[in-house]
């Protein structure tokens, strides 16, 4: 999501006469969008912005601003400790940047942090200003209405609201005629995508369909996905159409029901195992992954072994792993005690993370001696004697070069595997 805001970002300065440039002592406006998920993504951002200390003592006139969910979640707090910072716009706020600079352009800080009930963007055209030209991202709604206990989204990012369904193929439409093949359709939770007009309506799976049958050239991805709204209609849909690719991330977070109600969730284990059988039994070649929390409040050790089990059950082609870290102004930092200690939140995300990469390369190794269609994104980042690509399930697939070029589809014969990629040839 963040990075799609910062093409929109890019998009809102371009039309007010900035240019963008890739040398950063060389800007006048330097903007850090920036993420509220986890402690560590804002420490990150503390330490960015000693960088940006140095730069402005060098060139005093350097505009410094933040945007996003840190900028949302702090607001005023930023400008008094970061005095770094001339400039603060949360995720609503994009479309007043040109008044904020000329606010600080007069002497004074500027701050904008009010959500909205309908700001979506929608009839902004992003500037794909670091794109490979062959996959893009397309934000169809933004918000959050979930309220898991750990997550901070819906205080920083506001109320669900989806985006026109007309505007959105118009923006994959005209991605595809500049040589785009591949389009990700975002959301905090895609599943409720939901648009209405004059008697009109659209589900994310209608949605999906239509962007799907603009051509069967142009790939289909999206994400992400909560378990509690994945229909069966979805599911279908993405089994109907071929260039829908067969790949879903659906985060679980544990694998213990008693956890999954303390985080709510929204669901228990049996209703996300039944889920993942439903995908089982109509897309047989999806390839899934998730997300998953260590430690997260009064998490005992059998809840523990439940999330092995149930990663085992899946057996996920992918994940992300966290360590929980309570993040302030949620349900779980108002409510509970973050009771589980850091030795042993640490030793449960080691665990978690060595089953995954076993299920991982066992998945991957699988694929040898299958033959999957990989849309050519580029070279491999260690060596341009190598293609890189990606098939329908989204796995990296690494090949040597030939005369076709990023963009094309080819037919690629997997002869190797290691946990994070597959090694073939084309065919």
């Amino acid at each position: 999501m963040n990075f799609s805001d910062s093409e929109i970002v890019a998009s809102i300065l371009n039309e007010n006469d900035f240019e963008s440039t890739n040398e950063i002592r060389d800007a006048d406006v330097i903007f850090i969008n920036t993420c509220s998920i986890r402690d560590h993504a804002e420490q990150r951002v503390r330490k960015r912005l000693e960088f940006m200390q140095s730069l402005k003592k060098k060139n005093p006139l350097l505009v410094i601003g933040m945007l996003g969910c840190m900028a949302e979640r702090l607001k005023k707090q930023l400008l008094e400790e970061e005095q770094a910072l001339d400039l603060i716009a949360g995720p609503d706020s994009y479309r007043d940047l040109p008044r904020l600079l000329t606010e600080v352009a007069s002497g004074n800080k500027a701050i904008n942090t009010l959500l909205s009930i309908d700001e979506t963007y929608a009839d902004i055209s992003p500037i794909r200003y670091d794109s490979n030209g062959i996959s893009a991202f397309i934000s169809i709604m933004r918000g959050c209405e979930n309220y898991c206990a750990y997550c901070v989204v819906p205080y920083v990012r506001g109320k669900e609201r989806s985006r026109d369904a007309d505007s959105i193929l118009s923006e994959a439409k005209v991605l595809f005629q500049n040589g785009f093949r591949e389009v990700t359709l975002l959301g905090q939770n895609v599943n409720s995508y939901h648009w209405k007009l004059d008697g009109t309506e659209a589900s994310f799976a209608t949605l999906l369909k239509k962007v799907a049958s603009l051509d069967p050239l142009l790939r289909i991805r999206f994400a992400t996905s909560h378990p509690k709204n994945l229909s069966d209609e979805l599911i279908q849909t993405i089994a109907e159409k071929n260039n829908i690719c067969k790949s879903i991330h659906l985060p679980v977070q544990s694998g213990s029901t008693h956890i999954l109600n303390h985080m709510n969730r929204g669901y228990t284990r049996d209703l996300y195992l039944e889920r993942i059988h439903a995908i089982r039994t109509f897309l047989p070649d999806c390839a899934i992954s998730t997300d998953i929390i260590a430690g997260f409040c009064d998490e005992t050790e059998e809840d523990h072994q439940e999330t092995l089990s149930l990663m085992e059950h899946v057996a996920f082609d992918y994940a992300f792993m966290f360590r929980y870290s309570e993040r302030p102004d949620t349900l779980a930092a108002d409510r509970y005690k973050d009771n589980v200690p850091i030795e042993i939140k640490d030793r449960r995300l080691k665990e978690i993370i060595e089953l995954q990469q076993k299920l991982s390369f066992k998945s991957n190794k699988k694929d040898v001696g299958k033959t999957f269609e990989v849309l050519i994104e580029g070279f491999s980042k260690r060596s341009t004697e190598f293609f890189s690509g990606r098939n329908s399930q989204n796995k990296v697939v690494i090949f040597p070069i030939t005369q076709n070029i990023p963009g094309d589809y080819v037919q690629v014969k997997i002869n190797q595997s290691t946990s994070a990629t597959l090694i073939g040839e084309i065919c």
